[in-house]
């Protein structure tokens, strides 16, 4: 059996309120429009969590939303605030307890960036990668029957992505 992830940096935030606390700050325009296309992205290619971990930021939540808007069946999201500006080795202990078959996180630079590097045993061609800017998503599968099972570096990407390469 295999389970597969799609890691997903939150969309681009909007910094015009330069008092709100950081965990607060909303989408701009732009990230969400990126949300519903990451949303539209995921589902044409049949890339549907059933399970959704996520950061308890209101960007991170925001960006889910936008998402789930265009995946029919998609599952409610848990937040958490061990995802907010989490490390890898945080984000791996998190989705070590994950129980769906295919997991989404969503979560923030620079923690994820390493996460995704650190998971695949070959990072996907796109020049984006090693940067995880807004919005980018990997969708990678590893050979194991649990996650508790998940070891760095075993997965293979399939599939990676970043809103700039969505637009028309």
């Amino acid at each position: 059996m295999t389970k597969r992830l799609i890691l997903t940096r939150h969309a681009k935030s909007s910094w015009d309120n330069t008092e709100m606390a950081d965990h607060d700050r909303p989408l701009n325009k732009r990230g969400r429009g990126a949300a519903a296309d990451l949303g539209a992205w995921l589902a044409s290619r049949g890339y549907v969590p059933d399970e959704v971990i996520s950061s308890d930021a209101r960007r991170t939540q925001e960006t889910w939303d936008g998402i789930a808007a265009a995946l029919h069946g998609a599952p409610a999201p848990r937040y958490t605030h061990k995802l907010y500006q989490a490390p890898a080795d945080v984000m791996l202990a998190v989705l070590r307890h994950a129980k769906g078959d295919t997991v989404m996180m969503l979560g923030h630079n620079p923690g994820i960036a390493e996460f995704a590097q650190r998971l695949v045993s070959r990072a996907p061609l796109n020049p984006e990668f090693a940067r995880y800017p807004t919005g980018a998503t990997l969708v990678a599968e590893f050979p194991i029957d649990d996650w508790a099972d998940l070891m760095p570096g075993s997965g293979a990407a399939d599939d990676f992505i970043v809103p700039r390469e969505m637009e028309g």
